[in-house]
């Protein structure tokens, strides 16, 4: 099995800085795309950040300029820097990660438990 915890919510005011941080570990076999995910109150989960492990980013338009998403693949770790936070930023933060475990070898998407983050006006 593979495992992913999150770390590094909230409470921040408007303006402000973040960093989210994500560790992934188990029976890694390899790791394709981490991310960012979060879902905000009566709303759906939406990306925020990915990279891939050929380090090609994808970033939604609202945090573009803002956000800045990096990685570690020799310690299977994302994480998500998070500048200029708006009040529409507030959400709890789910890590993505696209990995094969060594048992299976199938790739699955594992999800962390979640991080708030909570922006104030």
């Amino acid at each position: 099995q593979v495992q992913v915890v999150e770390s590094g919510g909230g409470l921040v005011q408007a303006g402000g800085s973040l960093r989210l941080s994500c560790a992934a570990s188990g029976n890694i076999l390899s790791i394709n795309t981490m991310g960012w995910y979060r879902q905000a109150p009566g709303k759906q989960r939406e990306l925020v950040a990915q990279m891939t492990s050929a380090v090609n980013t994808n970033y939604a338009d609202s945090v573009k300029g803002r956000f800045t998403i990096s990685r570690d693949n020799t310690k299977n770790t994302v994480s998500l820097q998070m500048n200029s936070l708006k009040p529409e930023d507030t959400a709890v933060y789910y890590c993505n990660v696209e990995a094969r475990d060594l048992t299976f070898r199938r790739l699955i998407a594992y999800w962390g438990q979640g991080t708030p983050v909570t922006v104030s006006s």
